[in-house]
C-alpha cells in the first residue's frame, strides 16, 4: 500500500441541508483523524435545494472552526480529489442496512480506481438513525417542525427557500 496519508480523512455527501446526522459524523470522524476534509458534492443533477456555497457556509457554522476540520467543494470524482488532498480514508455514514449496499458498491468502485483508498462506515447516533437530508426538506416543504434535525439556522434558510414555493 505504501507510504499514505492516514491521519487525514474526507467526508463526502451532498449535505442539502446538513443535518443532526452529519454533524454527528463530522465530530466523531474528527476524534478519529488529525485532519478531516468535510467534501461538499457539486452536482447539479441532483437538483439541490441550496448551491454549493451555501451548503459549505452552513456546515461552517454548524462546526464554528473545530479543529482540524475544513470544508472543501467536491466536483468531480471522490478518487480525484482524495489523489489532490493526498487524502486515502473516505468517511461514509451508515444509518440502516437499506443504506449497506449502495455504500458498498461505491467504495468498492472507488477502491478499484484507487487502491490507496479505503473506506470506513460510521453509524450515527441512534437518534439520528432515521434522518436524512432528503426527510428533512420534505418535512419542512410541507410547514412540519424541523427543529429537533437541524440547526436553527438551517431551519431558518428551509423556511425561506420554502415561503417562496408555497
Amino acid at each position: 500500500m505504501g507510504n499514505v496519508n492516514k491521519s487525514r480523512a474526507i467526508y463526502p455527501g451532498s449535505f442539502d441541508p446538513v443535518t443532526f446526522g452529519h454533524l454527528d459524523i463530522i465530530h466523531r470522524a474528527s476524534q478519529l483523524f488529525d485532519s478531516l476534509i468535510v467534501a461538499v458534492a457539486h452536482n447539479e443533477a441532483k437538483h439541490p435545494l441550496f448551491a454549493a456555497e451555501e451548503r459549505m457556509a452552513m456546515i461552517g457554522e454548524a462546526v464554528g472552526g473545530a479543529p482540524g476540520v475544513t470544508i472543501k467543494r467536491l466536483d468531480g470524482l471522490l478518487v480525484d480529489f482524495a489523489r489532490v488532498e493526498d487524502a486515502w480514508v473516505v468517511i461514509r455514514g451508515l444509518r440502516a442496512v437499506s443504506d449497506f449496499e449502495f455504500e458498498f458498491q461505491m467504495a468498492l468502485m472507488n477502491r478499484r480506481l484507487e487502491p490507496r483508498l479505503e473506506t470506513i462506515f460510521l453509524t450515527p447516533k441512534e437518534d439520528y438513525t432515521f434522518l436524512s437530508s432528503r426527510i428533512v426538506k420534505e418535512v419542512a416543504r410541507l410547514g412540519g417542525d424541523v427543529g429537533p434535525f437541524v440547526p436553527g439556522f438551517v431551519v431558518t434558510r428551509l423556511k425561506g427557500k420554502f415561503s417562496t414555493t408555497l
